[in-house]
């Protein structure tokens, strides 16, 4: 369900459940999540690619597992679910989303959670729980920290697929390019990040995410304690140095 591959500091993980629109089973779930856990824990994975095989990226959860099952059941699924899409943000290698397609509910949250989002200019998104009688209480949160509330209550209480064009003006995406551009506009950043510090890239995403809840004052105070903490460490002396040698870093492994 979950195709793997690592290629110079880059795992691409590849969402592999076409005939079910690669809709997110408690078993994708469960290889994506041992996934991630295992991808945290390496040295040498510098960046993540989250991909998605065939024409829709994906269509959130698997509704054939969702009918007449007890509420532990349905505590446990969104529980997973919920501590994958947190899994993704506390990963210290940043997460790169490949849309191909329509993504839709969980799948929209996927993007969302994602640091970084490239889609195909046909991809759509949306949160149509509201028409089945579930709303997408869970796609939500990161929804809300990537869009205007105003867009994503539009996209919460109507259901309505956005395009790709739209997704990128009001900050789901960071790019849209034409299908066959997605993969040279995703190395384009994969190169880029690979070539940074990746414990600097790992506590730069930390401190982003930390500083998001926090007032402006307690932010600036907690960001000049990490921006001290960063100066004082190997790969900014030597990054530092570099530059004023005119010579490529050597980053500590």
């Amino acid at each position: 369900m979950l195709l793997v591959e690592s290629n110079a500091g880059v795992v691409r993980l590849t969402l592999n459940r076409p005939e079910r629109r690669n809709a997110l089973s408690e078993a994708m779930l469960t290889e994506l999540g041992a996934a991630l856990e295992k991808i945290a824990a390496d040295r040498s994975a510098r960046v993540v690619v989250l991909a998605a095989a065939g024409p829709v990226f994906c269509s959130g959860h698997d509704l054939n597992e969702m009918v007449g099952r007890p509420e532990t059941d349905y505590q446990t699924l969104f529980t997973r679910c919920s501590r994958v899409m947190q899994q993704i943000r506390h990963l210290p290698q940043p997460v790169i989303a490949r849309v191909q397609g329509l993504a839709t509910a969980a799948g929209c949250q996927l993007v969302a959670t994602c640091d970084l989002a490239v889609a195909a200019d046909e991809a759509k998104f949306a949160t149509p729980g509201v028409k089945i009688g579930l709303f997408c209480t869970t796609p939500m949160v990161p929804l809300v920290r990537a869009v205007p509330s105003k867009v994503a209550m539009e996209m919460l209480l109507t259901g309505i697929p956005i395009s790709a064009e739209r997704a990128l003006a009001v900050g789901l995406v960071n790019r849209v390019v034409a299908a066959d551009q997605l993969d040279v506009t995703i190395s384009e950043l994969t190169d880029a990040i690979v070539g940074s510090s990746p414990t600097t890239l790992s506590l730069g995403k930390q401190a982003f995410y930390e500083q998001l809840a926090l007032d402006e004052s307690t932010a600036y105070e907690q960001a000049t304690c990490l921006m001290t903490e960063n100066a004082i460490q190997h790969d900014a002396q030597e990054g530092i140095s570099a530059f004023l040698q005119k010579r490529p870093p050597k980053w500590s492994e």
